[in-house]
C-alpha cells in the first residue's frame, strides 16, 4: 500500500498511470488530497473503478490527532500528533486577529541542544517527511474546523537540519492546486545553519525567516546554544544582512529572555550596536519555564523596558504576546511525549 500524502502532481500521475489511467487522473487526485480530502470515495469526478483500485492500493495520512491541551485563557491548543512508527510530535494552533495560525514540527526531536529549550531534551529522533510535516496542518484544521491561513515551522526541530523534506513542505502547502498557501504567510525558523540560509534565500525568497539569537557574544551563545560554535554569531549576522540585501526580506530575531543571562544593560547596548541598521525585527520572549533547565524567564517588564530602548534606537521590537502558557504549549516548551498519553481521545 503507497501513502500518497507528499506525492507531487507529477507522482500521481505516474502512479494513476501504473493504475492503468490516464495522467490527468493524477492532476484531479491531486486537487483532491491537497484541498483536505482523505475518502477516496468523496473523490466524486474519479471513476467508481478508479476509486477501487485506489483503496486496493493506497492509502491517505501520516499523522493523527491524539491528545489535546486546551488553554482556557486565550483558546490555544497543543496537539499531540501520533505518528505511523509510534513517534510523536506536538503542534499548536493559536488564534489571532489576523487569522489563524499553526506552528508545526519539522522533527522528532531535536540535535541542535539549546539548553533552554524542552524539544532537545529527549535527543533526536530522526526527521519528519514533507507528508507528515503536512498533515499537521490538515489535521488541526479537521480537529477545530477552522481554517489554517498562518503557519510557523518553530515547533520541535530544527528546519534547516532537513531541509529536503522541509521543500518539499513548502512546496506542496503552498500549490495553486492545492491549499495555495501564500508563501508570505510561511515563516521559517533556525538557530543559524547558515550555508542552508543561503539556499533558502535563493530557493524561498518570499518565505519569512526567523532566526533564534538569544545571546550575541560568541561565549555566551555558545553557552546556551551549541551550533554556534560551528557558526559563531558575527558570521550568523553578516549572513543575515546578506539574507535581507538579497532578498529586500526583513529577518525576524526571536530572543528569549533569560533571567540574569542575557538581559541586562550591557546585552541590550550589544543588540543595538550588532544590530543596528538591518533590516529586521526583534521578538522578545520572556523565557517560558522547563523546570529540567534550570533558567527562570526574564519578567514581562524587564521585556517591555527592552524593547521600548531597542525602538528608540531605531530597531524594530516588540514582547511577543503569551499564548499557550498554561498548557506548556509556548515557545521553547515542545518536547516529546511518552505513549501511554495516546490513550487519550482527542475528542
Amino acid at each position: 500500500m503507497r501513502n500518497l500524502l507528499g506525492c507531487t502532481t507529477k507522482e500521481l500521475s505516474e502512479f494513476a498511470v501504473e493504475l492503468g489511467e490516464k495522467p490527468f487522473r493524477g492532476r484531479q487526485l491531486f486537487k483532491w488530497i491537497y484541498s483536505g480530502e482523505r475518502d477516496f470515495d468523496n473523490m466524486t469526478d474519479l471513476s467508481a473503478a478508479f476509486r477501487e483500485k485506489l483503496k486496493e492500493n493506497a492509502y491517505l495520512g501520516a499523522v493523527s490527532v491524539k491528545y489535546v491541551q486546551r488553554d482556557q485563557k486565550d483558546g490555544t491548543c497543543k496537539l499531540l500528533y501520533g505518528l505511523e512508527d509510534g513517534n510523536a510530535v506536538e503542534g499548536v494552533f493559536m488564534k489571532y486577529k489576523y487569522g489563524n495560525s499553526l506552528c508545526l514540527s519539522s522533527q522528532v526531536g531535536c540535535r541542535m541542544g539549546c539548553r533552554f529549550c524542552a524539544s532537545a531534551l529527549g535527543g533526536f529522533v530522526r526527521n519528519l517527511t514533507s507528508a507528515e510535516m503536512l498533515e499537521q496542518v490538515y489535521a488541526a484544521e479537521r480537529y477545530t474546523g477552522e481554517e489554517i491561513n498562518h503557519i510557523v515551522v518553530m515547533g520541535m526541530g530544527e528546519p534547516f537540519d532537513n531541509y529536503e523534506n522541509l521543500s518539499g513542505f513548502l512546496n506542496l502547502i503552498h500549490d495553486k492546486n492545492g491549499k495555495n498557501l501564500s508563501f508570505r504567510n510561511i515563516t521559517v525558523s533556525t538557530s543559524g545553519l547558515i550555508p542552508m540560509m543561503k539556499r533558502f534565500s535563493e530557493e524561498f525568497p518570499q518565505v519569512n525567516l526567523a532566526i533564534s539569537l538569544h545571546r550575541l557574544t560568541n561565549e555566551g551563545r555558545s553557552e546556551i546554544m551549541p551550533i554556534n560554535r560551528k557558526y559563531p554569531v558575527d558570521e550568523l549576522l553578516a549572513a543575515a544582512r546578506e539574507y535581507s540585501e538579497n532578498t529586500g526580506r526583513r529577518i525576524t530575531f526571536e530572543y528569549t529572555l533569560i533571567k540574569g543571562e542575557n538581559d541586562s544593560a550591557a546585552d541590550v547596548q550589544l543588540m543595538k550596536k550588532k544590530l543596528a541598521g538591518m533590516l529586521c525585527h526583534i521578538n522578545l520572549i520572556p523565557l517560558n519555564k522547563v523546570e529540567e533547565t534550570g533558567y527562570d524567564g526574564s519578567s514581562r517588564k524587564r521585556a517591555e523596558e527592552i524593547a521600548l530602548e531597542l525602538e528608540k534606537h531605531g530597531i524594530a521590537a516588540t514582547v511577543r504576546r503569551e499564548l499557550g502558557s498554561e498548557i506548556d504549549g509556548a515557545c521553547g516548551q515542545l518536547r516529546l511525549h511518552m505513549k501511554d498519553e495516546f490513550e487519550v481521545d482527542a475528542d
